[in-house]
């Protein structure tokens, strides 16, 4: 194997770290962590770009940071990780459910999900007030004005740098 490809091959395994976003009343850390095996789909993202870190960034094995959004003091509570690779979200194709997407077709779906699972929950909220307040978080994606993604990738030393205000 040529050095380029072995770089490219040990890269494309290197752990990554993202931020997802759930509002607490619908689905928080702690429902994830009653889940069965812990472990939970994550459907109904209907916006492309988040839709494509799922279906072709993310790894089995990647950190996620579980934020709570849209409450009383958003932030982060936690950690999971990703449990699988994408695969179809089957509410695009039930009528019944929030998420069904009428032009989506089984034989080339539009949404994909992966399954996260519950790591831990930290004792304390980061808060996005406490975030923004950390200089070495401001080029942090979730801190950027107009960011609404319920998605995003983190950068390690930003992982790191949470972390370890969590842990203190």
């Amino acid at each position: 194997m040529s050095a380029s490809k072995k770089s490219k091959s040990a890269s494309a395994k290197a752990r990554q770290y993202w931020l997802m976003k759930s509002e607490p009343d619908v689905f928080s850390i702690e429902d994830l962590r009653r889940r069965p095996q812990q472990t939970e789909p994550w459907d109904g993202v209907r916006n492309y770009q988040a839709r494509n870190f799922m279906r072709d960034d993310m790894q089995v094995g990647d950190i996620v940071l579980f934020y709570h959004s849209n409450c009383a003091e958003p932030g982060i509570v936690g950690l999971a990780e990703v449990a699988s690779k994408a695969y179809p979200d089957p509410s695009q194709f039930d009528p019944k459910s929030d998420y069904y997407d009428p032009k989506s077709k089984n034989d080339n779906p539009r949404w994909m999900l992966v399954d996260v699972r519950w790591k831990e929950t930290f004792a304390t909220t980061l808060t996005l007030q406490e975030m923004k307040t950390l200089p070495e978080l401001s080029d942090m994606r979730i801190l950027q004005k107009g960011n609404r993604l319920s998605i995003t990738p983190v950068s390690k030393v930003h992982f790191e740098i949470i972390t370890a205000q969590v842990t203190c």
